[in-house]
């Protein structure tokens, strides 16, 4: 199994940011061919302080084969555009095998 974490900072306007990545950028990236999970989030911290990362999305894949594939298929390639139309104040993206204990 191959996982994506896309880790998204603040943006300066929360709310435009989550309609967008709601009706928008969530229904392109579950289009992405070989996705067998994807998973998002507003990140919280337990003490109420601001958190590192304000929306965390996880995209899971059978291998790390099919991932490159589902990044490189025209679905991947629209959401990989599409960031540019919501998440202007960056984001950071991390990749790995995903090992079970």
């Amino acid at each position: 199994m191959f996982r994506i974490t896309v880790n998204y900072n603040h943006p300066a306007d929360p709310e435009q940011f989550l309609d967008h990545y709601r009706t928008v950028h969530a229904p392109l990236t579950r289009t992405m061919p070989g996705v067998t999970s994807f998973e998002w989030g507003v990140c919280e911290t337990l003490d109420g302080t601001e958190p590192t990362h304000f929306v965390v999305g996880v995209l899971t894949f059978p291998s790390k084969e099919v991932a490159i594939s589902a990044l490189s298929s025209p679905e991947g390639q629209a959401g990989s555009a599409d960031m540019a139309n919501f998440a202007a104040a960056g984001a950071t993206v991390d990749m790995h095998e995903v090992t079970v204990a």
